[in-house]
This record gives C-alpha cells, sequence and structure tokens, in this order.
C-alpha cells in the first residue's frame, strides 16, 4: 500500500503540515488564541500585524511554511542549502517567501537560519531539534502524523487488513519519528514491524542505531544524495527518541534504488494506478524491488520478517518537486540499477 502525498493543497509534498500547524500554535501563543477554534481565513482578515519565520529547507519544508505564512498574511524567509534545484526555489518564491540559496549544506544552512532568525526576532520553524528548540519541532512531527491518522482511516474504510511493516524514509527523523510512533500507538509495537531508510550519503540515523550505547551520530560533508529531502546529516533527537524504541530495522542504500523506485511508480504493472514519485517519496518502494530482485533475497526477506502474507505500507512524500531530474530518471535513465550492482 502506497499513500501518495503529492496532492497535498497542490503543493506536491506532504512537508506542509508540520510546517502549516507549527505556525498556527506560534500565532495561537502571539494572540491567545485556542487551537482548536483557530481558523485560517478568520485569522487572516482580522490580522493587526504581521510576524516573520524563518526555516532552512532542501525545498518541501520550506515550501510549506511559505505556503502557510503567505494563507495567514505572514512573512517568511527561507534558506536553502548549495545546490538547490532551480524549480524548488521558484516554488517558493511564487508564494511570496523571500528565499536565500546559500553556498552551505543542509545542516550548516540551519545553522545560519536560526542564528539570522534570533539576531532579527524572527520565529524559526524547523523540523530538527536542538537544546532550547524542542517545542516547535515537537508540533511539526505532530502535524506529520496526520498522514499517518489519515492512513488509518482509509484503510478502515478500504476493509484491507491492518500492515505487517512500515516503510518510512527519513531526514532528520521528524516525518518518520512522528507516523512510525502514531501507527505503533494504533497497531502494537508486537505487530508493526517498521524500517528506516536513509541515502547512504546522510545515513546519520543508520549509523546511530549502529552505535554500541545508541547515542546519536552525525554525518558531515556535502551530503551529497538525490534524495535532498532526506539529505540531512544531524538526527533530530526528538524523533530519534521515538525511532530508536520502535524502528526494528535501519537502512542505508544508494541514489539508485531511489531512482527505481520513482521507474516502478511512475510505470505500474497490471491496474495500479501510476504514482508521479520524487526521490526522496520513492525510496521504499525502490528497496522492496531491489530486495525482490536480489541474489540473496530470502535471506533479506528473512531477516526483516517479510513473506507472502506481508502488508507494507509506504508513503509518497513527494511528486516531482524537480521535473527536470524526474524525467533524467524516470525517461532517459539516470542512476541505473544494473545487474552487477546487486
Amino acid at each position: 500500500m502506497v499513500k501518495d502525498e503529492s496532492y497535498r493543497f497542490d503543493l506536491n509534498a506532504f512537508k506542509v503540515l508540520g510546517g502549516s500547524y507549527a505556525i498556527a500554535q506560534l500565532l495561537c501563543q502571539e494572540y491567545q488564541i485556542d487551537i482548536s477554534e483557530f481558523d485560517f481565513a478568520k485569522f487572516r482578515n482580522q490580522m493587526s500585524s504581521q510576524m516573520t519565520f524563518a526555516t532552512a529547507t532542501d525545498g518541501n519544508h520550506g515550501r510549506g511554511v511559505a505556503w502557510a505564512a503567505k494563507q495567514l498574511g505572514q512573512k517568511a524567509v527561507i534558506y536553502m542549502p548549495k545546490g538547490a534545484a532551480k524549480e524548488r526555489v521558484e516554488n517558493i518564491r511564487a508564494l511570496g517567501a523571500e528565499c536565500i540559496v546559500t553556498d552551505l549544506n543542509y545542516d550548516d544552512a540551519v545553522r545560519l537560519a536560526c542564528e539570522t532568525a534570533e539576531k532579527n526576532g524572527w520565529k524559526m520553524v524547523q523540523d530538527t531539534a536542538w537544546e532550547g528548540y524542542t517545542e516547535i519541532p515537537t508540533w511539526i512531527m505532530q502535524g506529520y502524523s496526520t498522514m499517518a491518522d489519515e492512513a488509518v482511516e482509509q484503510i478502515k474504510e478500504l476493509g484491507v487488513a491492518s500492515p505487517t511493516h512500515l516503510f518510512l524514509q527519513a531526514g532528520v527523523g521528524a516525518m518518520a519519528g512522528g507516523v512510525a510512533g502514531y501507527l505503533t500507538h494504533c497497531y502494537g509495537a508486537d505487530s508493526l514491524n517498521t524500517v528506516i531508510i536513509e541515502p547512504e550519503q546522510a545515513d546519520c540515523l543508520y549509523r546511530s542505531a549502529l552505535d554500541p550505547k545508541g547515542e546519536m551520530v552525525n554525518v558531515d560533508g556535502d551530503l551529497a544524495t538525490i534524495m535532498v529531502g532526506l539529505a540531512c546529516g544531524e538526527p533530530n533527537p526528538i524523533g530519534w527518541e521515538v525511532l530508536r524504541n520502535t524502528a526494528h530495522h535501519f537502512i542505508s542504500c544508494e541514489d539508485k534504488v531511489a531512482a527505481l523506485g520513482m521507474r516502478v511508480l511512475g510505470n505500474p504493472q497490471g491496474s495500479d494506478p501510476r504514482v508521479i514519485s520524487g526521490e526522496s517519496g520513492a525510496v521504499g518502494t525502490g528497496l522492496l524491488v531491489a530486495m525482490a530482485h536480489h541474489p540473496n533475497r530470502q535471506a533479506l526477506y528473512q531477516q526483516l520478517g517479510l513473506n507472502q502474507d506481508s502488508v507494507i505500507l509506504l508513503f509518497n512524500t513527494e511528486g516531482d518537486t524537480d521535473p527536470i531530474h524526474y524525467r533524467e530518471v524516470v525517461w532517459e535513465g539516470k542512476h541505473p540499477c544494473t545487474q552487477e550492482s546487486n
């Protein structure tokens, strides 16, 4: 089962769920409004002043923050790491936000955004956490859990079996932690086998899972992966705490696994619907297909507890947010998965 988030609010990604909820909470604090009574349109019409919200992003989170700020009549300043795709930058600016592309990697862009926000009195809306900054990331994770709640309801409505396995891609671990925590609560830790997937160039959670003491491990460098939404080298400590206690497996993947998933989702067999998935959204599907054709697939299946009765839930967290690269992968075969690479 694949829950497709590429249609969310016409923003081509799920990320708006977190940023919009956190911004709503911040505005409720500022204007002493009960969050249960908060209404976007009503607030915009009655606002008396503007706040500025800042964040760092590889694209989707920043676009969500920019969208929420625009809907609420507020301002947004978005910082992006080096190499940001032109389409992602333009999508943010089209929403009226100021977008600054830095010459830094993602984690350093976060630090720059935080320093600038503190200097200017802006509100930082970031989906990772650090000492003294936990409330807003927690709200963002709660916002992300919306899609998990929807998945539970949709599974019930369709009358299909509950998932036995949950495959989640992870960057800092905010989305994965929010969704895994919610679904583990719904289905039970003994009934749901959770697998966390990262790009090998930014596999901070995978390395943290290997740490003998379970301590967080950071990954440095350019974090050069096509899965730009997952190109994060420093775990979210809140998300890590959840994943350390709920996830059964952590997997580090090559870029060609995500590319394989993009091609499979975009060209399904039989009557399966076509899913346009971006690099970060497709890696779970790519992993399943790669395992199915791996010479050691039975051993891999056994390790993950997969068999013919398994029901696997995946989330396509983005569409073709970089259309040029999407065509290069799906049409032209960029990042091929060859027999020799198995």
